[in-house]
């Protein structure tokens, strides 16, 4: 079976873009200025990536409130109308079938937003319709996102954080959330495809750099965001990866309550914990930890930091490493020292 093309390909293929497999989709890896040009270009001024891999599963009708809630484990009461939420899908055994954003667009009416191999997962999950080849998703991060989107359409420049809208633009409807995974500033714009290729350019025309998935996940492990298949699996757990937060305590019922409310209780045997080595050598996924002559756990993921100019790294780590203990990671065949450090690694670049 071939990997899918996103509907934006020609476009990426013409600006520049190094496509890659990724997730069942031949994507983006990075255009000609390369990962970590596009990395600080995130980090200083703006940048657009074409995120179309992601699913979007269009839950409406006056029964949907009470599927979500009673599915997924943040607690929709909590937001409302016009906001965007961020949720997990578990088990029955407690363990993560994947993350999810929720764009809560009117009172009846949800897009589910999963990744890009579990998007038939939450279809079984939930009584929504998957709605992604209708679409495009463009996701415009950075300091400057706002500014320079807005000369697009002042509009764009106007969805706060986590808010989410809808407006006529081209002629059709495009829904934007003030939502990202960059750690920055940044919308996401659900566009028709028949406005995708259009708004693109003007993005790129706008000043934005085209970004591929090379600095995507650069920028989110810099700021510590867990990658589904990476630090959760269905074989780890929202508290493991330090995310109780979107845990909805107070909910009477969501799959995987009873598994998850226990782990609660005995604490966890393992938690996401970041590593730093002094030199420039990027880490990587697999990376054996070793801790007091004891194998702790290994990487989730690993690279070099732009911004940092160091190799880093986290895992699911087990025993009593704290901020500043001196681990040892087995990288290609040699032990390298490596020192455990606060997540997120950076915060926002100036």
């Amino acid at each position: 079976m071939t990997d899918r093309r996103p509907f934006l390909y020609e476009t990426h293929v013409e600006l520049g873009a190094k496509i890659v497999p990724f997730g069942g989709w031949e994507m983006p890896l990075q255009y000609a200025s390369g990962t970590v040009a596009e990395h600080l270009a995130c980090r200083r001024d703006a940048v657009v990536f074409d995120v179309s891999h992601l699913g979007t599963v269009r839950c409406d009708g006056v029964e949907m409130f009470d599927a979500l809630q009673g599915t997924l484990t943040n607690d929709l009461r909590k937001i409302a109308p016009g906001k965007a939420q961020y949720t997990h899908l578990l088990n029955n055994d407690g363990f993560v079938v994947d993350d999810i954003i929720v764009w809560w667009l009117s009172e009846n009416e949800f897009d589910v937003m999963p990744n890009a191999s579990n998007t038939s997962g939450v279809t079984s999950a939930l009584p929504g319709v998957d709605v992604t080849g209708e679409r495009c998703v463009l996701a415009v991060q950075g300091p400057k996102a706002r500014e320079r989107v807005g000369a697009v359409d002042p509009r764009f420049a106007e969805v706060g954080r986590f808010c989410v809208t809808r407006f006529d633009y081209r002629g059709v409807e495009v829904r934007v959330a003030g939502t990202g995974y960059t750690g920055e500033e940044g919308l996401e714009i659900a566009a028709p495809n028949e406005v995708a290729d259009e708004l693109l350019r003007a993005l790129v025309a706008a000043g934005i750099t085209p970004a591929g998935l090379g600095a995507r996940d650069t920028l989110r492990l810099e700021s510590a965001l867990p990658l589904y298949g990476h630090e959760l699996s269905l074989s780890s757990t929202t508290l493991e990866a330090r995310l109780g937060w979107v845990i909805g305590w107070d909910k009477e019922t969501f799959r995987g309550r009873e598994a998850v409310q226990a782990e609660r209780e005995r604490g966890c045997s393992r938690l996401l914990t970041g590593v730093m080595v002094e030199g420039r050598q990027p880490l990587r996924e697999g990376a054996n930890v070793v801790y007091d002559d004891q194998l702790i756990g290994r990487l989730s993921s690993g690279n070099f930091s732009p911004v940092l100019e160091r190799g880093i790294g986290m895992g699911l780590l087990s025993g009593d490493v704290g901020d500043g203990s001196t681990v040892t990671l087995e990288l290609r065949g040699r032990d390298v020292a490596a020192k455990v450090v606060p997540l997120p690694f950076v915060r926002k670049a100036k």
